[in-house]
C-alpha cells in the first residue's frame, strides 16, 4: 500500500496550476462573493473620510485593520474595501491578513477559505511568509480540505510557494483525524519533493493516522522508514506504535515495544514529550482492558524519571476512571499512599463520583473517610452524587457523616448543603428524617429558604405524606417561613391529585394561587393533567386545559403528549386523534414523545394499519421520527404475528437513516421465536445493518 505512494504524480495533487483568469476586486466583491451583501452607499464613509484620497494607501490601510482589530466589525471592513476598489484602489497584502484574520477571529471559517481563494483569483497573493501565517490560521478551522484548496490556489498563482513543514504536519494530522492517512501520506511526499525533509512530528503523524484505521503492517513501514531516513523516533512515537500493537490484542509485542520506550525516555530531553507518550500508553492500555500491565506500572515505575511519579499516578487515575474502571483507580491511590504521595483533589473526586454513580457508594464512603488524613474536601457535586447513592442504599447513617463532613468547612453554605441532603433523603421513605434536618437548621439559626421548604413537601408528597406536607405550606403561608412559590403550589396539587383528592387540589389551583397573586405555569398545567388523567377524568382534563388556554398560557410538547396519552389510555382513539388533526398539528409544537403517545394509543386499541399510516404521513410531511416509534410499530406487528409488516416498517426505518437498535432486534427475535438473554452492545450498527439486509430480503421477496 505505501510502495504505491511513490508512484504519486505531483501534477495530481494540484489540479489548480493551470492559469488563473484576474478577475478584478471590485467584480468580485460585487457579483461572485456569496459571504457579504451587496455595497450600497454608506453615509458614514462619505462624511467621516471626505477629504481623504484614494491614493492615501497608509490611511485606508490602517482604517481597515482598525475595522478588523480594535472595532471588531470585519463586515464593515469588507464593505469599505469594497468600496475603495471601485475607485482603482488595489489592495495589498496587509488588506488582506487583516480581513482573513478578523474573518478567522469571528470563527467565519468557511467565509475566511472563500476571501483568501478569491483574492488570489484577483492576483492579490502576499509574500510566502504571509502565505503561511494565514494557512496556519485558515487550519484552525480543523477543515483540511477546505484548507488545501486554498494552498492548491496559492501553489497555481505562486509556484515557488511551499507551505511551512509545521503546516504541513498540521494539515497531515487533520487528515489523519478524519481517518484519511493515505492521503496524508501523499502530502509527506508532496512536503519532500518541495524540499523539506520530514522531522519526528511528520512521521509520528503518520504512523498515528494508520493506526487509528488499524493499519498496522503500514504504521510499522512507516516506522522502519524513519530510522532509515535518519529521523530518530521519540517516546511518542513509540508510545503511538504501542497502541497500533495493543489495538491488535498483541500483548507481548506490546511489552517488547514498551521496554523500548522506557530506555528512549530516558534519553529524551522534553518533558512534554514523555508526559504525552506516557498519557498516551496508559490510555491505550486502559482502553484495550490491559489493566493488569497498569497495576504493574504502578508498582514498578520503569519510565524511571522520565515523568515523575506524581504525574504518572495521576495519570492512570485518570485512564482507568476514563473506562469505568473506578475499583481499580483506587488501588492506585493505595500505591500512591504506600509511597509517600497524595491524589489531587481532582483525581480522588473523579474516584468517589464514579464509585458512587456505578453502585460503589460503600467504597467511595471509604475514601472520604480515609481523604481526611490528608485534607480532602469533596466537591460540592460529588457530596450531592454520594449521598444520594447513600440513601438509595438505606444507609442514612453514612450520609449523615458526609453531610457533617460538608457543614463543617470553611465558607460553605450551609443552606445549600442542606438542601442537597434533604433532596437525597426524597428518594427513600423516611419523613421522620426529613423533619428532624428541617428542625435541625431551624434551631442552628440555618437559613431555611423557599428551596429548603419545597424540597420538604416535595420529599413529603413522594412518601403519600401529604398531610405532613399541607402543614408546611400552612406555615408558609401564615409568615412563619418563606412565603410559598408557583413551585410550592404545584408540588402540592400534584401530592393531592396523586392521593386522590382532587377537590383539594382544584381548591388551590384555582382558588388560593390566585388569592396569593401567583399564576400557574405550564408545568402546573402538565402535572394536573397528568393526575387527572390517571384518575380517568378526561373531562375534566380537557376543561382545565381549555382554562390553561384562556389564561393565556401556551402549551408545550409535554401539555400535548401528555393529552394525547391520557386520552388512548381512556379508550378516546377518536377524540385523540381529532385533537391531533384540530391542535396539535396546526400548532407546530409536536415531539417524539407526541408521536410515541399516538402511535401507541392506536396500536393498543387495534388501528395497526392506521398507526402506521400516521407515522409514513408524518415522514412524507418532513418529519423525522426516532427509532422509538419505529420499535411501537414493530413491536406492535410482532404481536400480531406479522412478520412481513415487521420487517417493511424495518426497511422504511433504514430509508429514513436510522439503524436498528438492541430493542428492535429483541423485538424480531421474539417475533421469530427466539427470546434468549444477549448481551447486545451499544453500537452495533455493523452487525444489524447486515442482518437487516439479510431478513428484510428473505421476508420481502
Amino acid at each position: 500500500m505505501i510502495a504505491s505512494h511513490t508512484k504519486f504524480n505531483y501534477t495530481h495533487l494540484y489540479l489548480f496550476t493551470q492559469k488563473i483568469i484576474s478577475i478584478p476586486l471590485a467584480f468580485r466583491c460585487a457579483s461572485t462573493s456569496s459571504f457579504v451583501e451587496q455595497w450600497k452607499p454608506d453615509a458614514r464613509y462619505d462624511d467621516k473620510d471626505p477629504d481623504e484620497s484614494i491614493s492615501n494607501r497608509t490611511y485606508w490601510t490602517k482604517k481597515i485593520h482598525r475595522l478588523c482589530v480594535k472595532d471588531r466589525k470585519v463586515d464593515d471592513a469588507l464593505r469599505l474595501l469594497h468600496r475603495l476598489t471601485l475607485h482603482g484602489f488595489h489592495p495589498d497584502s496587509l488588506n488582506l491578513s487583516s480581513i482573513i484574520h478578523a474573518l478567522c477571529d469571528s470563527n467565519r471559517f468557511s467565509e475566511a477559505h472563500h476571501r483568501l481563494s478569491l483574492f488570489i483569483t484577483s492576483n492579490c497573493v502576499p509574500d510566502e511568509r504571509t502565505c503561511n501565517v494565514l494557512v496556519a490560521r485558515l487550519l484552525d478551522s480543523r477543515s483540511p480540505h477546505s484548507t488545501l484548496l486554498v494552498i492548491y490556489h496559492l501553489i497555481g498563482a505562486k509556484p515557488e510557494f511551499v507551505p511551512s513543514l509545521v503546516n504541513y504536519n498540521r494539515l497531515m494530522d487533520q487528515l489523519c483525524s478524519i481517518s484519511q492517512p493515505s492521503r496524508a501520506h501523499r502530502l509527506f511526499f508532496d512536503m519532500k519533493g518541495r524540499g523539506h525533509m520530514p522531522n519526528t512530528v511528520s512521521y509520528t503523524t503518520l504512523i498515528n493516522g494508520y493506526c487509528r484505521i488499524g493499519e498496522l503492517k503500514d504504521a510499522q513501514k512507516v516506522f522502519d522508514e524513519m530510522s532509515e531516513d535518519g529521523v530518530a523516533p521519540n517516546s511518542l512515537t513509540y508510545s503511538v506504535m504501542i497502541r497500533g500493537i495493543l489495538q491488535k490484542r498483541d500483548l507481548e509485542g506490546g511489552r517488547e515495544m514498551m521496554s523500548k520506550l522506557w530506555e528512549r525516555m530516558s534519553n529524551d530531553k522534553d518533558q512534554a514529550v514523555k508526559s504525552a507518550a506516557f498519557a498516551n500508553l496508559i490510555d491505550s492500555l486502559c482502553r484495550e482492558g490491559f489493566f493488569n500491565e497498569v497495576f504493574s506500572i504502578a508498582e514498578d515505575l520503569p519510565q524511571g524519571n522520565g515523568v515523575c511519579e506524581e504525574v504518572a499516578y495521576g495519570q492512570m487515575i485518570d485512564s482507568l476512571c476514563k473506562v469505568g474502571r473506578y475499583h481499580g483507580a483506587s488501588r492506585i491511590v493505595y500505591i500512591m499512599k504506600g509511597r509517600g504521595f497524595v491524589p489531587s483533589k481532582a483525581s480522588y473526586n473523579y474516584i468517589i463520583h464514579g464509585l458512587s454513580k456505578e453502585g460503589g457508594c460503600m467504597r467511595a464512603y471509604q475514601l472520604v473517610e480515609e481523604g481526611t488524613e490528608f485534607g480532602f474536601l469533596l466537591s460540592e457535586y460529588t457530596y450531592k452524587v454520594l449521598v444520594e447513592a447513600l440513601c438509595q442504599e438505606l444507609d442514612i447513617e453514612k450520609a449523615r457523616v458526609v453531610l457533617r463532613l460538608m457543614l463543617n468547612r470553611d465558607g460553605v453554605d450551609k443552606t445549600r448543603i442542606y438542601n442537597i441532603y434533604l433532596r437525597a433523603l426524597c428518594l427513600v421513605d423516611n419523613p421522620t428524617e426529613l423533619l428532624n434536618v428541617l428542625v435541625y437548621m431551624l434551631e442552628s439559626q440555618c437559613q431555611v429558604d423557599v428551596i429548603t421548604l419545597n424540597t420538604v413537601i416535595n420529599g413529603f408528597c413522594k412518601m403519600g405524606r401529604i398531610d405532613e406536607a399541607l402543614k408546611v405550606l400552612h406555615d408558609m403561608l401564615m409568615g412563619k417561613f418563606s412565603a410559598p412559590d408557583v413551585v410550592t403550589f404545584t408540588t402540592i396539587i400534584s401530592g393531592l391529585l396523586n392521593v386522590g383528592k382532587v377537590d383539594e387540589a382544584f381548591d388551590l389551583l384555582e382558588r388560593l394561587m390566585p388569592e396569593r397573586g401567583l399564576r400557574p405555569e405550564v408545568v402546573t398545567y402538565n402535572a394536573v393533567l397528568r393526575a387527572l388523567f390517571k384518575h380517568h377524568r378526561a373531562n375534566d382534563a380537557l376543561r382545565i386545559f381549555n382554562t390553561m388556554l384562556s389564561d393565556g398560557i401556551a402549551a408545550n410538547h409535554a401539555t400535548y403528549a401528555i393529552i394525547v396519552d391520557g386520552l388512548c389510555e381512556s379508550n378516546q382513539i377518536d377524540e385523540a386523534k381529532s385533537f391531533w388533526h384540530n391542535v396539535i398539528w396546526p400548532s407546530q409544537i409536536h415531539d417524539d414523545f407526541v408521536y410515541s403517545a399516538i402511535l401507541k394509543g392506536l396500536c393498543r386499541s387495534g388501528h395497526f394499519n392506521e398507526a402506521c399510516h400516521f407515522l409514513y404521513e408524518l415522514v412524507d410531511s418532513g418529519v423525522s421520527p426516532n427509532i422509538f416509534s419505529y420499535n411501537i410499530l414493530i413491536d406492535s406487528a410482532c404481536n400480531l404475528g406479522l412478520k412481513k409488516e415487521a420487517y417493511q416498517i424495518v426497511g422504511e426505518m433504514k430509508k429514513n437513516g436510522l439503524t436498528p437498535d438492541p430493542v428492535t432486534w429483541r423485538i424480531l427475535n421474539k417475533l421469530h421465536g427466539q427470546v434468549k438473554k444477549h448481551n447486545y452492545p451499544e453500537d452495533s450498527t455493523e452487525v444489524t445493518d447486515e442482518e437487516v439486509q439479510s431478513r428484510a430480503g428473505a421476508n420481502l421477496n
